[in-house]
């Protein structure tokens, strides 16, 4: 069976949206990639509060029309959005304190002395003191809302949204207070009623944490509602949300904690084998993720159910989806889970066309990019050709010789998300000076003289492109070098802190992106018409 996921038929444009929302051409445009917690908010870390406004200002008169983000969900271990402790949930760190106490959860006093917008994230403060003033924040809209005619209106839309969501916030909240009462997420070394989530153990932890299961509720419908504020913003103004989705989930999740039979674990709920990737750019040794690796055959058999509840939310998150690791699709690498390394592993098949098919065939035409970089296939490129999907090229990529070619503008085709760099590269100016004299006179060769920095040359190089969607890290286009990359792979510490110096967004900046925007040709909203949200 054919599809055409993400292209229409015949046609090089993206579809928009989940079934009948799925039906405009996505047009040529520009955008740029910034995490939220990247944003130089108020508290210590980037949130969706005034400062995610402010960028989507600076956008606007930019001329972008998209805003590519990493996953939403809540980080685990190091801190990584990839790493996530659910896959259907929100960051509670990146809800606004501001605006809750805009909202009457929380007195405007009481958030009085957080780390200000400057510099980077410190995870461990943000825990220590952001995170308390969010929970007292969702006990007090508990205590009121019933109440409070304020906030009759959020009361019920919390009811609302409890009842819609329940599929996985019931489990997800249960989850986040069981890693809370037993100080690991690593449920696997629970008490054994709990971790195999025996009804009558489950019901009276329930019952006994009845109070901070709620919480975690009201952080949800706290995280939805101010999400779902910003993304109507962004369509009113033409901008369109690129969301990312990780192929795997972390061993420490509710996801896994909730479905042990999707995933290949022993019987005593320990992983058999886990995923990664072999030996190759970024590591001698592989990337040894340690994710668990999923059951396809059982999903299969189930008519990949799990999976279209997961494509189904992406679709409620954002309007175009990244498919991270799109070649795990086709096949994945699958290590013994003690194995050290990611060494010895071998090549697994993975869902293909049939999965692809389920979700087009539940949800409708999808709009999904494949983030298909690195040991690409014969094989992976057609399962994504015959999606009618588009890929990625990474401009820094394409200087290292002959074979690297494909990822510089002369061979791209419409087909193609553009990028000068990713957040697992370092920043355009750090390779640069990491660079040596093949790759500094291929890039001066290819785009000119590019005296200090080549960052302005490769931007105008991937907009000028056939590219259909250009999209340059913020990074870059504040030409930061290597203090501002944002992951380092295979390192597992120190990452994903970096934040955009308070100021950054200036009108000169702002001109400068659109007169680039306008002379390529890149000035269009790149579904159409805005898409409407539903500011639950």
């Amino acid at each position: 069976m054919r599809t055409h996921i993400g292209f229409a038929r015949g046609l090089p444009g993206f579809r928009a949206g989940c079934g009948d929302n799925g039906a405009m051409e996505f047009q040529r445009s520009s955008g740029v990639l910034l995490h939220v917690s990247s944003l130089a908010s108020y508290g210590g870390i980037g949130d969706m509060g005034p400062a995610a406004y402010e960028f989507l200002a600076f956008l606007a008169k930019a001329k972008q029309h998209v805003w590519q983000v990493l996953p939403l969900c809540p980080t685990g271990y190091g801190n990584s959005p990839y790493a996530g402790s659910s896959a259907f949930a929100g960051n509670p760190y990146l809800i606004s304190l501001e605006f809750l106490a805009d909202w009457g959860w929380i007195d405007g006093e009481r958030i009085g002395g957080l780390a200000g917008r400057d510099g980077n994230v410190d995870f461990e403060e943000v825990e220590s003191r952001k995170l308390p003033l969010l929970y007292e924040a969702a006990g007090n809209f508990l205590d009121r809302g019933p109440h409070d005619p304020a906030l009759a209106e959020q009361w019920g839309q919390f009811e609302e949204f409890c009842r819609a969501e329940s599929g996985w916030l019931t489990d997800y909240v249960l989850y986040a207070e069981l890693r809370r009462q037993f100080s690991t997420g690593a449920w696997a070394e629970w008490p054994e009623p709990v971790r195999r989530r025996q009804p009558q153990a489950l019901a009276k932890l329930a019952a006994k944490h009845g109070r901070a299961l709620a919480q975690e509720q009201a952080l949800q419908f706290a995280f939805s509602r101010q999400w779902n504020n910003l993304r109507a913003a962004a369509a009113e103004s033409g901008i369109r949300i690129m969301g990312d989705v990780a192929i795997f989930v972390s061993m420490d999740s509710a996801d896994v904690w909730t479905h042990p039979d999707l995933f290949e674990l022993d019987e005593e709920l320990k992983p058999v084998r886990i995923a990664g990737v072999p030996p190759d750019y970024f590591s001698p040794t592989g990337q040894r993720w340690g994710n668990p690796l999923y059951r396809w055959d059982v999903l299969a058999e189930r008519g990949f159910d799990w999976w279209i509840e997961r494509i189904r939310r992406a679709c409620q998150l954002y309007d175009v989806v990244r498919l991270d690791h799109f070649r795990g699709f086709e096949s994945y690498w699958a290590i013994a889970a003690d194995e050290e390394t990611a060494v010895n592993g071998e090549w697994i098949k993975g869902p293909g066309l049939k999965l692809f098919s389920a979700l087009e065939g539940a949800l409708g035409p999808l709009p999904l990019v494949a983030e298909d970089l690195g040991d690409i296939t014969p094989m992976v490129d057609a399962l994504r050709l015959s999606l009618k999907m588009p890929g990625m090229r990474v401009l820094q990529f394409g200087f290292g010789g002959k074979a690297a070619h494909n990822h510089l503008p002369h061979r791209f085709d419409q087909a193609t998300v553009a990028y000068t760099g990713t957040h697992d590269n370092d920043t355009t100016l750090g390779w640069w000076h990491a660079s040596g004299d093949y790759e500094h006179k291929g890039v001066e060769a290819y785009v000119g003289p590019v005296g200090p920095s080549p960052v302005w040359g490769l931007m105008r190089a991937s907009a000028a492109s056939v590219a259909q969607l250009a999209v340059v890290p913020a990074q870059d286009l504040l030409g930061l070098g290597s203090e501002a990359r944002m992951n380092t792979p295979a390192v597992p510490a120190g990452n994903w802190s970096w934040r955009a110096p308070e100021g950054s967004w200036t009108p000169e900046l702002a001109q400068h992106l659109a007169a680039l925007v306008e002379v390529t040709d890149r000035d269009n909203d790149p579904l159409g018409k805005p898409a409407e949200v539903d500011k639950a």
